[in-house]
């Protein structure tokens, strides 16, 4: 794919790199986005059983920024998100009880069509590997204006030449946790009602989400994520994992049956623990942008804050 000298490319159709494209595109700057997988989506990932979508990236999302609630309210208008719940349980050693917060949305079709629908006014091409990111700035060979580099850090370091100093900094400061997704899937529902909970001090879970009552169509599935350190045993073969996160949740809800089938998905870089450093985004000199969930809280508002904020920023710079 031909890459425009004024233009910017964008690597990873997450929700940070689509935010960035859609400023870029509203600005009137050409822009590419590329991604490497199958889908738009990054961690707000769904996927289909037997045509029925399950969240296994991220779990719910909350809106107190402007901005980003008005986007929502526009998802809202065309039934794309739900209210699910401002009142999750918590399980420690204490039993369990009841944890206030704010609202959480949801999506009936699954977190990725937020994205996807977000997507629709800028070109996205997946399937398609950016190798290498060199001074110029050039992608693949090819120059351009400027690349947005829309992922982990450590994801981001692989395509970075050592000569672009300032991006490899950035990226090389940002530490990542990772996690496991299990999607379990139940003849029935017996549990008690709970919509999602915080596992607190638990040697394998870290949250559980009735993800029939986050859809709203009351499916028999449960998905569960782990603590890191359960993760990082069992990354290299993860679904080796599967028995013990069910066991794991059958005991911690008293359920009396097996699931009938159990999905696990690795997440090497599942949420940054540092690298934020007070900016929303990166930008230097180079023309280089990174932009996510690592300058911020780990949400999924921040990474639409960096991804805009760092398009505005282009926008800018190439007017």
């Amino acid at each position: 794919m031909s890459v425009d000298r004024s233009g910017v490319v964008v690597v990873g159709a997450g929700i940070a790199g689509v935010a960035c494209a859609v400023e870029l595109a509203a600005a009137g700057v050409p822009v590419q986005v590329r991604e490497r997988g199958h889908v738009c989506g990054g961690r707000m990932a769904s996927k289909r059983f037997e045509g029925r979508p399950a969240d296994i990236g991220a779990a719910y999302f909350t809106a107190d920024d402007p901005g980003f609630a008005a986007v929502v309210e526009r998802w809202r208008a065309t039934g794309l998100v739900r209210e699910w719940t401002d009142t999750f349980q918590a399980y420690d050693r204490d039993g369990r009880h009841d944890v206030p917060g704010p609202m959480r949305f949801a999506a009936p079709r699954g977190l990725r069509s937020l994205v996807e629908h977000l997507a629709g006014a800028v070109p996205v091409t997946v399937d398609r590997l950016v190798l290498t990111v060199e001074p110029g700035p050039v992608v693949d060979g090819h120059p351009c204006a400027a690349v947005a580099l829309a992922m982990p850090g450590p994801q981001a370091a692989l395509l970075l030449d050592p000569d672009l100093a300032d991006a490899t900094r950035a990226v090389q400061a940002q530490r990542w946790s990772p996690s496991l997704a299990a999607v379990l899937r139940f003849p029935s529902r017996r549990w008690p009602d709970f919509r999602g909970a915080f596992v607190n001090d638990h040697p394998v879970l870290k949250l559980v989400c009735d993800d029939g009552d986050r859809r709203g169509d009351g499916g028999p599935v449960l998905v569960a994520h782990t603590v890191p350190e359960f993760a990082a045993g069992h990354l290299a073969q993860p679904t080796g994992a599967g028995p013990a996160i069910e066991q794991a949740v059958r005991d911690l809800l008293g359920l009396p049956e097996a699931a009938a089938d159990v999905l696990v998905h690795r997440w090497t870089y599942a949420q940054p623990t540092a690298g934020a450093d007070g900016n929303t985004h990166h930008l230097d000199a180079d023309g280089i942008g990174l932009a996510g969930d690592a300058f911020g809280k780990p949400r999924v508002q921040s990474a639409w804050r960096s991804g805009r904020d760092l398009g505005r920023a282009l926008a800018v710079r190439l007017a």
